[in-house]
């Protein structure tokens, strides 16, 4: 058969029912540990000799499944799947970086990565360069020779700022690190980044992969490009491995170095695994990622192009209206749409927006996006919360920001309770 399409990949991917009992779903391997054939396969997986299962806090059938489906549709060569987008994010830098190095992040990011990087990661003794990142030499002027890797999102969450992924590639390559993205607003679906020069993706698995709001979740995705070994800088993949009596993760696993060495050494000590049952939920959600993807997209520029035209909304940001800052990048990188969030300012400020929120009725009051249903948050009092006015104003979040995730009601319902809200 030939190479599957996008959907196909997504409904029926790396899983064929006569090789499981002829279970048509990914059935849930819902066990801790794996029966080993004999003494010497046992000793085989346990030194990366063997491909296999030991124990599911380091992989899994049901897991693994969802971590070749997830790579065939980001166009890489594997994958790690983890316990939340949060674990992905820390797993991909720390599986580079070490106490004394430096990395370069946008200073747009979610909050909660902008805290991992900004508090937990410097007292583990890795110090991230901040940058306005809207342009590549933004990064560029800061790289150092300890820097270790560039990361940004695609689509800044919630400031919805698009980067320039194939120009800030060629500044990471230039000085031989990576360039890691966080594709969770868009999704596989909307974009791939390497298709564009990215080598490192993660996605929290919870949003829009999952998109039910049932299940945490976050993957590592490896396109297996980047040459390790020819960059000099990461001697922990090329050099031998203790742990592993001395094994060169280069040498061994070739292009795939780096996403062996997340889970043979990472996920093995931090214990971060995703659990079968979510496993299998987000496997459930990833089947209809292209139909929600491309309804939720469509439907939040109407919304958009709703509050552009109400008299109590002060500004509106959505990266496809032709007027956005970020419309040319839209264009290029992101033609099916660009996902489900919408931000805009009520008149009034802070008080209007909490106003707002308390009287909206289809709208939820919660934290999470890539939802079916459609989510309000005040981004200045919750994901933000632990910000400074500075950070806050680098992350582009006002006292009167509000983000919207659309979900898969009808159009006309989310735009009538907007509007009740507001009157």
């Amino acid at each position: 058969m030939r190479d599957m399409k996008f959907d196909t990949i997504a409904v029926q991917g790396a899983h064929k029912a006569k090789d499981n009992r002829h279970c048509i779903p990914v059935p849930i391997y819902q066990t801790t540990a794996f029966d080993f054939d004999n003494v010497q396969y046992a000793a085989d997986l346990f030194d990366l000799k063997a491909s296999g299962d030991i124990y599911t806090r380091i992989s899994n059938p049901t897991t693994q499944v969802l971590e070749e489906r997830i790579a065939a549709l980001e166009g890489g060569i594997g994958a790690l799947a983890v316990s939340s987008g949060q674990a992905a994010t820390m797993i991909s830098v720390l599986n580079i970086a070490k106490a004394g190095d430096d990395i370069v992040a946008s200073s747009t990011l979610y909050g909660g990565t902008f805290n991992l990087f900004n508090s937990t990661l410097r007292k583990l003794g890795i110090n991230t360069i901040f940058v306005d990142g809207e342009k590549p030499e933004d990064y560029e002027k800061v790289i150092t020779e300890k820097t270790k890797c560039i990361f940004t999102e695609m689509i800044g969450n919630p400031k919805l700022n698009i980067v320039d992924v194939e120009e800030i590639a060629k500044v990471a390559h230039r000085h031989g690190i990576p360039l890691i993205i966080d594709n969770t607003v868009p999704s596989p679906y909307l974009f791939q980044p390497f298709m564009w020069g990215a080598d490192i993706v993660v996605h929290s698995l919870t949003k829009y992969i999952s998109g039910h709001g049932n299940s945490m979740g976050g993957i590592i995705v490896d396109s297996g490009k980047f040459d390790w070994k020819k960059s000099g800088k990461f001697p922990e993949l090329v050099e031998p491995d203790p742990s592993y009596h001395g094994l060169s993760y280069t040498e061994t696993f070739k292009e795939s170095a780096f996403i062996v060495k997340a889970r043979g050494q990472l996920l093995r000590d931090f214990g971060s695994c995703i659990s079968p049952f979510n496993a299998y939920l987000t496997l459930l959600g990833l089947e209809t990622l292209h139909l929600r993807m491309q309804r939720v997209s469509d439907t939040a520029l109407k919304v958009a192009k709703y509050l552009q035209n109400h008299e109590k909304i002060a500004w509106v940001n959505y990266p496809a209206l032709s007027d956005n800052a970020y419309y040319p990048l839209v264009k290029k990188y992101l033609p099916k749409g660009a996902s489900s969030i919408v931000s805009f300012g009520i008149k009034g400020g802070a008080k209007a927006g909490v106003k707002f929120i308390e009287k909206v009725k289809l709208l939820i009051h919660a934290t999470n996006i890539g939802d079916s249903r459609s989510i309000i948050t005040y981004p200045a009092l919750t994901t933000h919360r632990q910000l400074n006015d500075e950070q806050l104003r680098a992350c582009g979040i006002s006292d009167d920001f509000m983000r919207l995730s659309v979900g898969l009601e009808d159009v006309d319902d989310i735009i009538e309770d907007i509007n009740q809200a507001l009157n």
